[in-house]
C-alpha cells in the first residue's frame, strides 16, 4: 500500500479553507459587547484572536511563501520573529 501524498494543489485548497474557517471564527469572536451604550473589549477575546492571528500568519508563511520546504534555520527564524513579534503586540496590548 503506498503512503498517502498531498498534491501542492490540494495543500493549498486545504490550507486556504483552513484560513477562511479561522478568519469566520475570529470575525464572529470580535463582535464587541455593549455595556451601557459603550463599546468593551473584552481582554479574553482579543488575545484569543491575537492566538488565532499568530495561526494565520504561520500558516502564510509556511504554505504560501514556502518556507516549509526552506533550510531549518529559515523555517525557526520566521517562527521565532512571529512569537517575538506577537509577544510584543501582546504585551503592549495588556500594559
Amino acid at each position: 500500500m503506498r503512503p498517502m501524498t498531498i498534491t501542492p494543489t490540494k495543500r493549498l485548497t486545504s490550507v486556504w479553507v483552513i484560513l477562511s474557517t479561522i478568519t469566520i471564527v475570529a470575525s464572529w469572536l470580535g463582535r464587541t459587547t455593549r455595556v451601557d451604550g459603550h463599546y468593551v473589549a473584552s481582554t479574553t477575546v482579543t488575545i484569543c484572536i491575537l492566538v488565532i492571528a499568530l495561526v494565520k500568519c504561520r500558516l502564510v508563511i509556511r504554505t504560501f511563501m514556502e518556507v516549509r520546504t526552506a533550510p531549518t534555520w529559515l523555517r525557526r527564524s520566521t517562527d521565532l520573529w512571529l512569537v517575538l513579534f506577537w509577544g510584543t503586540v501582546l504585551a503592549l496590548y495588556l500594559s
